[in-house]
């Protein structure tokens, strides 16, 4: 199978990609139900009080549901639709949809097309086989979708098929929460009602805060025949077993290189449905390792962000089959390779066009600014735990902490401007505008037609899990598998929460008449900075020396994500999460079983896989080998040639033998050990052996394997190879 895999990669060709128009903007969110949309097939009443409702983020009429969903309706056939579904986020981490069509009978052999105001606000999909974390039993299925109009409708074209898809929250019968995106939409609300009241302070004329995100989104791609080849891309999205490729990323060629024509092909498909759904595609580029690969959205509202992140994994899933490709998502799908992770871009706006991670020329301004700046650093410095919380995840702990990715301690880069600026700040040092943030320019004198270039006030770490990028703060711990909205929703959380206790922590300054307002933001402020300068770090956060140095300023490093959802069972947890109205203590309880029961199956997956390939794929082909080589030497020997003939061939077969053994004893000690993690009955307890007494075996396993890939004849090796998966392209 290996060998045929590779002549159908070594034969593929580009796919040739008719783009709906030259212009993207021809076609952009030609397939989203848009307020351009609604305009149009709305009436002007109606439309302006949709439009009201949405912004002011408030419950919409049944009455009023009735008209939009004609609307939708009709514009939906117009595109060639013929069913609708509610699309929404369950906890499995992927998307959802259950299809129902427009067409209803009416009497025998007639029928029309319906869509009423009902089918759009709720449907009742079973909720019996999507995790709840025990929120409910197996044999109660019954669940809800509702509508969120605050993210547009969309038609989703597969094959020839379309269909409306109606993005919604997930609930129980009892109203619990059993996806990602309610939450989301209530730390949503929660920061913008604490960041209007702190707006407030500086401008009263500001009526509303938006949460913005731009995320980035890693990838690898594989020839599909090579991957169906791997029995462990297949089941779990990475190579368990696999010796390193003798070239691999080590003349860093790649990275920005000029992009295969097959997979320039790819981006180009993937991109264009991107655009007619609406999704923002700005950039587009090769990563650091061969077949590895990156594309970015611009910024935008966070909820909206959220789906459309969501949206593209599945576009990049589907289009890939079409150019006989596989998209591998998982954050380490080869080891000693970069893995993949999903950094999150994130900012606050006012209505009145300000960014509040931005700083401006005015010092009024600038307070405002530092106020927000210095909130989000009190918040992660607090709440560290809980952050680091929100992007654990199986794939995400094998990607952390190799030098190539940040660390599971969370910490945060502000650069030296920064840095200096709060530090003049904490001194009562007059500080000045932050206009001197302003970009300077970099003279190029080397040759007179390169122009001069204005030069950032800070130089990027690429090591920081948490930093401040000039307008914005990035989030780069993310894995790439991973559903946005939890980290998002941590993130919005947290600092909502922050700016909660610092408008107390003023207005009792001011109550008590200790201070006017603005001395008493001033002043708390200041304590917020020489409290918060733990979390503040602007090295090398892969160096042996930060560890050392964090243990000292009392940070967490836990890397196994078993040990690290933990954190969400404690009491701050509690005060952050659920006394802020964000989980109800079930729904919170029941994130952790979810997030350990998810962690188990997939190291369960991993388990049974690497070891039914030991033994069914690679032990029987060394011996395959092995008795080859046995028979050149009995033969040899037969003919009376002298033993020293077959000293190679002799310490070959030896090698293998002891490999063999080797393995053969480290796979069924993996069996008994995960079978012993399997009866345990706590599903916490289940995943945290799997962690700790399971998975350790697959390092030993892959090496043991690699030296047999390398001592056994290339013929004979039934698994694709590093240096097939990677630049088969």
């Amino acid at each position: 199978m290996r060998f045929e895999a590779i002549q159908q990669a070594y034969n593929r060709t580009a796919i040739n990609i008719s783009l709906p128009s030259e212009k993207v903007s021809d076609y952009f969110a030609s397939n989203v139900f848009t307020i351009e949309t609604m305009r149009k097939y709305l009436s002007t009443t109606t439309f302006d009080y949709i439009l009201d409702l949405i912004e002011e983020g408030k419950k919409i009429d049944r009455e009023v549901a009735d008209q939009v969903a004609l609307a939708m309706k009709t514009w939906a056939i117009e595109k060639g639709a013929t069913s609708y579904c509610h699309w929404f986020q369950p906890l499995t981490g992927t998307t959802a949809e259950k299809h129902d069509a427009f067409f209803s009978p009416i009497e025998a052999h007639r029928g029309m097309e319906a869509f009423s105001g009902k089918e759009l606000v709720q449907q009742g999909p079973d909720g019996a086989n999507f995790p709840s974390g025990g929120l409910r039993a197996t044999f109660e299925a019954r669940g809800y979708t509702a509508w969120d109009p605050s993210s547009p409708a969309f038609i989703m074209t597969v094959g020839s098929g379309k269909t409306l898809c109606i993005p919604t929250i997930f609930i129980s019968y009892t109203g619990e929460s059993l996806d990602y995106k309610a939450p989301l939409l209530k730390s949503l609300d929660f920061l913008e009602q604490t960041a209007l009241e702190v707006c407030k302070l500086f401008n009263k004329s500001v009526k509303k805060v938006s949460t913005h995100l731009g995320w980035e989104q890693e990838y690898y791609l594989v020839d599909a025949a090579l991957y169906n080849a791997r029995p462990d891309l297949v089941a779990t999205g990475r190579t368990l077993l696999g010796r390193r490729s003798a070239r691999d990323k080590q003349r860093s060629n790649h990275y920005f290189g000029a992009i295969a024509e097959r997979v320039y092909a790819y981006m180009l498909d993937f991109e264009s449905e991107a655009y007619k759904l609406g999704i923002p595609i700005s950039t587009r580029h090769n990563e650091a390792a061969p077949s590895q690969f990156e594309c970015a959205a611009s910024f935008t509202l966070a909820n909206v962000a959220v789906d459309q992140n969501q949206l593209l994994m599945d576009i990049m899933a589907r289009v890939a089959r079409r150019h006989h490709l596989k998209v591998l998502f998982h954050e380490k799908p080869y080891t000693d390779l970069n893995g993949s992770g999903k950094h999150l871009n994130w900012s606050l706006h006012t209505d009145t066009g300000l960014n509040l991670f931005s700083p401006a020329k005015t010092p009024k301004t600038n307070i405002q600014f530092l106020t927000f700046f210095i909130n989000v650093i009190k918040a992660v410095n607090d709440y560290p735990d809980l952050l680091r919380a929100s992007i654990a995840a199986a794939g995400n702990e094998d990607r952390l902490g190799v030098h190539e990715a940040p660390p599971a301690i969370m910490s945060i880069f502000i650069g030296s401007t920064l840095q200096n600026i709060l530090n003049d700040f904490e001194k009562r040092v007059k500080i000045g505008g932050l206009d001197e943030l302003a970009k300077e320019v970099l003279r190029m004198d080397m040759h007179k037609q390169i122009p001069d270039l204005l030069v950032d006030n800070t130089d990027q770490n690429r090591t920081a899990p948490f930093a401040y990028t000039g307008n914005k703060f990035e989030l780069r711990v993310v894995g790439a598998s991973a559903n946005c909205a939890r980290p998002t929703t941590m993130l919005n959380t947290l600092l909502g929460n922050q700016l909660k206790i610092f408008l107390k922590d003023v207005n009792e300054l001011v109550k008590n008449q200790k201070e006017k307002k603005d001395g008493a933001i001033l002043r708390v402020l200041r304590r917020y900075v020489s409290q918060s300068k733990r979390i503040l770090f602007e090295g090398d956060t892969y160096s042996k020396e930060w560890m050392e140095e964090a243990a000292k300023r009392g940070l967490s490093n836990v890397a196994a994500p078993p040990h690290a959802f933990d954190f969400i069972k404690t009491k701050e947890a509690t005060s952050i999460l659920v006394e802020n109205e964000i989980y109800t203590q079930r729904e919170l309880e029941a994130r952790y079983e979810v997030w350990q029961g998810i962690y188990k199956n997939k190291l369960y997956v991993e388990s049974r896989t690497i070891s039914e390939m030991v033994q069914n794929q690679v032990i029987p082909t060394a011996v395959k080998y092995q008795n080859v080589l046995l028979q050149n030497v009995k033969m040899g020997m037969d003919i009376g040639l002298d033993k020293k003939h077959f000293e190679e061939s002799i310490r070959v077969i030896e090698q293998i033998s002891k490999h063999i053994a080797a393995l053969a004893e480290v796979q069924q000690t993996l069996v008994k050990s995960y079978q012993e993690a399997e009866e345990k009955e706590d599903v916490a307890e289940s995943a945290k052996a799997y962690c700790d007494l399971v998975k350790p075996h697959f390092d030993t396993m892959r090496k043991q394997s690699s030296k047999l890939e390398l001592l056994i004849a290339d013929e004979y090796w039934v698994l694709p190879k590093y240096r097939e998966l990677l630049f088969m392209r």
